[in-house]
């Protein structure tokens, strides 16, 4: 059993940054993908950022170029680095681990950007 927990959400105002941190704990089999996805009131959940078990990344075209996504292996953790942040970036992250047959989920994490 895998255990995600996010951590680093808050209010910032326009153009300030925030850090997200992922800590899994438990089995994680070394083939995966490591995910940050978002929900606003309103929309549908958003693929923001997310990070192959071989360091690749991708990232939602609204987020290229602000966020910045990140693993330390030896921790377990996964870090997405949120700067340049605006208003339509109000939502719950939540933090995703991905692999053959298995899925897990973090509670999710806050952030709200607002003046």
């Amino acid at each position: 059993q895998v255990q995600l927990v996010e951590s680093g959400g808050g209010a910032v105002q326009p153009g300030g940054s925030l850090r997200l941190s992922c800590a899994a704990s438990g089995s994680i089999f070394s083939v995966h993908v490591m995910g940050w996805y978002r929900l606003a009131p309103g929309k549908q959940r958003e693929l923001v950022a997310a990070i192959t078990s071989g360091g690749s990344t991708n990232y939602s075209d609204s987020v290229k170029g602000r966020f910045t996504i990140s693993r330390d292996r030896a921790k377990n953790t996964v870090y997405l680095q949120m700067n340049s942040l605006k208003p339509e970036d109000t939502a719950v992250y939540y933090c995703n681990l991905l692999g053959l047959g298995f899925e897990y989920w973090g509670q999710g994490t806050q952030v709200t950007v607002s003046s």
